[in-house]
């Protein structure tokens, strides 16, 4: 039958299957997920949901590898980012956060807006670079 009602499926734009553009943006939204539960972006948590997802996918899916290879460098720069706001902050034995406290809540709104992003053109098929990260894996 046909139904007028009924839209059929559309094909992907981009030609990535629906399953590997969600998967990739699973690996993005992860990070927010590790950083509700571990502390917002400096917790170490941003970086697990990206690394298992890269982890389990990488072999079967290149646009999940891909993806989910740029969102664990991008939170692994975050991460240290603010490791080292910590230390500056504690090294001057707390003077250092009338300068930390600022930079932290601005690197806590670019995170979240950059993997929002990210996770966006993921999901639309489209390849995201962060504007600011370091390829520690390739």
């Amino acid at each position: 039958m046909n139904d007028p009602y009924v839209q059929p499926p559309t094909p992907p734009v981009s030609g990535i299957p629906a399953d590997h553009r969600q998967w990739a943006m699973f690996a993005h939204l992860s990070a927010l997920i590790g950083g509700a539960l571990t502390g917002v972006a400096g917790g170490w948590g941003t970086v697990i949901g990206p690394l298992i997802i890269w982890l389990v996918k990488k072999d079967s899916m290149p646009f999940v590898a891909d993806q989910g290879r740029e969102a664990l460098n991008f939170n692994i720069t975050m991460a240290v980012i603010f490791l080292a706001l910590w230390l500056f902050t504690v090294l001057t034995i707390g003077i250092g956060i009338v300068i930390t406290l600022p930079l932290g809540v601005l690197a806590v709104a670019i995170w979240l807006v950059l993997v929002i992003i990210a996770a966006v053109r993921a999901n639309e098929g489209r390849e995201y670079r962060y504007p600011f990260a370091i390829r520690l894996i390739r």
